[in-house]
């Protein structure tokens, strides 16, 4: 029997995925080792069965900010269980943190992976003072490909503009090794789905001047993400009077920045950059019209 050159490599492009998924599994056990888990979780999209998991900071006297994080991945892998050492870190500095799932693909293309994310920002605002956060200090917070989905729902309203929320209403935004305007194609043809629509995908596009203020990080020697984005988008906010604070690490490759949060001890620089900027930042005010 003749077996199809397509058949092939679909069986190993399985067989990839499978040994990508349990290296993974080996990889954030290691690195979320000995670390708590979530105060509690929630399922906050019951139609699409999407939960999220909530790190509750120390008791303090005010309410505490607020971090929505969201993982990397390609928009293709990762859990928010991945990703407990965000939260066990930044809870103990007196962050409420906030890990979401959102649908990857082949579950679900762009734009409803973003929409996932608004409705998680949207559960947030509902919820924060439930848990000991400020809704006023909401920050949207990724890596990666988590940047990318921060920064689209900090440049176009229309995402939280569908559970009455706007950028406006966010504290600020995070991104780490984000791409903010990127060519689409190969794998990512059939995540974006059609060419009519990747313009939409762009956060840089969106940049209008009611933007929170930024933060963004990225290493000038990430292979996996051009790291001109970060400072053409910190050009582009600033350029509409956007407060931005732009960090690019020497010798940083992709993951860098994310390194500062589960082996601190190597780069002690990055959750001083956090800390500094959640506490330093006031709380969300929309311009009257």
């Amino acid at each position: 029997m003749l077996v199809s050159g397509t058949f092939l490599r679909a069986c190993a492009l399985a067989i990839l995925a499978l040994a990508l998924a349990g290296c993974d599994r080996v990889t954030f056990g290691w690195l979320n080792r000995g670390l708590d888990g979530p105060t509690t979780t929630v399922e906050f999209a019951a139609d699409v069965g999407l939960s999220l998991d909530v790190y509750a900071p120390p008791p303090r006297a005010q309410p505490a900010p607020v971090i929505v994080f969201f993982y990397g991945g390609a928009w293709e892998h990762g859990t928010r269980d991945q990703y407990r050492f965000v939260g066990a870190r930044l809870a103990p500095r007196g962050v409420l943190v906030v890990v979401a799932d959102y649908r990857t693909w082949p579950r679900a293309g762009f734009p409803a992976f973003v929409d996932d994310a608004a409705r998680a920002v949207a559960w947030t605002h509902a919820h924060a003072r439930e848990h000991g956060g400020d809704p006023n200090r909401i920050f949207v917070m990724g890596h990666s490909a988590g940047a990318h989905i921060a920064a689209l729902l900090a440049t176009d309203a229309r995402y939280l503009e569908r559970h009455d929320l706007a950028p406006c209403r966010l504290a600020g935004a995070i991104g780490m090794s984000g791409p903010y305007r990127f060519d689409i194609e190969n794998e990512l043809v059939p995540i974006f789905g059609a060419q009519s629509q990747w313009p939409d995908a762009m956060p840089l596009a969106f940049v209008d001047g009611d933007e929170p203020p930024f933060l963004l990080i990225h290493g000038d020697a990430d292979e996996r993400v051009d790291p001109r984005n970060s400072p053409r988008m910190a050009d582009a906010l600033r350029e509409r009077g956007v407060a931005v604070q732009f960090e690019m690490m020497a010798g940083g490759k992709h993951r860098t920045p994310l390194a500062g949060l589960y082996r601190p001890d190597r780069y002690p620089e990055v959750l001083p950059m956090f800390e500094e900027f959640v506490e330093a930042t006031p709380p969300a005010r929309c311009p009257k019209r």
